[in-house]
């Protein structure tokens, strides 16, 4: 196996349940992204977005880029993070700056000036517990006239710019380096998953026009909020799919790994769904000498639509609480994504509670490649996070190679610059 290090892309979701993985390559003749290898893998040592073991993690990690390596048939040495969970937090910042002449033609506003307004917007946010993994803007405004993307070269004696600046966890960052480095690999960057999300599954007139991405996960459900191109706001609450998982185990009093196979395979949280044309029956096995016992799919569904619904109202509040009334300014769709988002009866169950027909299900278009296994919500982080970091390969290629030094040290900084060049280009 061979890895033209130039071309390929290694895109890394660890999930508290699965670890996705998915290689893309740089197609030599048609210049475009491919998806030549994917995997998941049962997850381990990882609750809630951090790591609870950083043995099993490692394990975990390197089983499941092992796996999509064998499934590519090339070697890779390298990985882009995605990274979400209770400890990611997302803050909204305003700065302004005066333009100076300095020299230059009076009052032309250059990259220093929107350098500087940009560092004044994250200061406040500066701590020795978080690290910064995205300072996004969202406007900048020259002379009290908004909606500007680039103002480098405009006229100007005022620049304004408005920011979302998304932060995690030091600790947490420290144990998942150490994971992937005792795994063998080194670390590309680190993506918010609900914005490598949006690579993968959302259109730009969504995001113009406003829509929330939620991510159903195992551990927790995450959200981001996005208008007028940009997040407004990413938001995150302890609840996911285990916890349904939970309530067919103790409701039914049988084991949590049966009641995950049933939740997979007769999941639906949408009653209106099940009549008594198709309601299923389905065999519970015996417990400590217990004979085995038939009930109804439509008994399940009733188990699983209250605690989905919780998810949903929950997430609704957090949403709610955070944007304040710009989420009625939102005109796009709810997208969602993640494990939870293959349940039969998701989306009706969302539309009743977020009051609106717009929900669609966040499904990854078609890259080519291998047999098309990453098209479903599941892997909306994995392939997003080699679609987002497409636009930097060929310079990190042409760059020279030096030795590696320090690895937290070295990927902090790889981190930084090449998120920079990222969100340049998408926001």
């Amino acid at each position: 196996m061979a890895n033209d290090r130039e071309r390929i892309i290694v895109g890394l979701d660890i999930g508290t349940s699965v670890i996705r993985v998915v290689i893309g390559e740089i197609n030599e003749s048609t210049g475009k992204l491919e998806v030549i290898g994917c995997a998941s893998k049962e997850s381990g040592g990882i609750n809630k977005g951090s790591i609870v073991n950083i043995e099993k993690a490692k394990d975990a990690i390197k089983e499941a880029i092992e796996t999509a390596e064998y499934n590519a048939s090339v070697a890779v040495s390298s990985v882009v993070l995605g990274i979400g969970g209770s400890q990611i937090e997302g803050k909204n910042s305003r700065a302004v700056v005066p333009v100076r002449s300095n020299g230059r033609t009076n009052g032309e506003i250059t990259e220093e000036d929107v350098k500087k307004v940009i560092e004044n917007a994250t200061e406040i946010l500066s701590t020795e517990y978080r690290e910064k993994l995205h300072v996004i803007p969202q406007d900048y405004i020259v002379d009290g006239t908004s909606g500007i993307k680039d103002p480098v070269h405009m006229m100007g004696t005022k620049l304004e710019v408005e920011v979302h600046i998304i932060t995690e966890a030091k600790t947490v960052l420290q144990n998942i380096r150490t994971c992937i480095s005792r795994a063998g690999y080194f670390l590309d960057g680190v993506m918010l998953n609900t914005l490598a999300q949006t690579q993968s599954v959302c259109h730009q007139d969504e995001m113009d026009l406003g829509s929330i991405l939620i991510d159903l996960g195992a551990g927790t459900t995450d959200a981001l909020v996005l208008i007028k191109g940009a997040p407004i706001s990413t938001t995150s609450v302890q609840v996911g799919g285990n916890l349904v998982t939970n309530d067919i185990s103790i409701v039914l009093g049988i084991p949590v790994a049966v009641a995950e196979k049933i939740k997979v395979e007769y999941g639906c949280c949408w009653p209106q769904l099940i009549n008594s044309s198709n309601d299923k029956e389905v065999i519970l096995p015996g417990v400590g000498g217990r004979s085995p016992e038939v009930i109804m799919q439509s008994k399940v569904c009733e188990i699983i639509q209250a605690r989905v619904a919780q998810i949903f109202t929950m997430i609704k509040a957090a949403i709610v609480k955070d944007t304040k009334d710009t989420i009625t300014q939102l005109s796009g769709n709810i997208i969602l994504t993640g494990g939870g988002a293959q349940m039969e009866g998701v989306v009706e169950l969302a539309q009743a509670i977020f009051k609106t027909s717009s929900v669609r299900i966040g499904v990854p278009e078609s890259m080519g490649g291998v047999e098309e296994e990453y098209r479903n919500p599941e892997f909306a982080t994995a392939v997003g996070l080699i679609v987002a970091n497409q636009r930097i390969i060929r310079e990190r290629g042409k760059s020279k190679k030096s030795k590696r030094g320090n690895v937290s040290t070295q990927t902090k900084n790889k981190d930084e610059n090449v998120l920079k060049k990222i969100f340049k280009s998408l926001f």
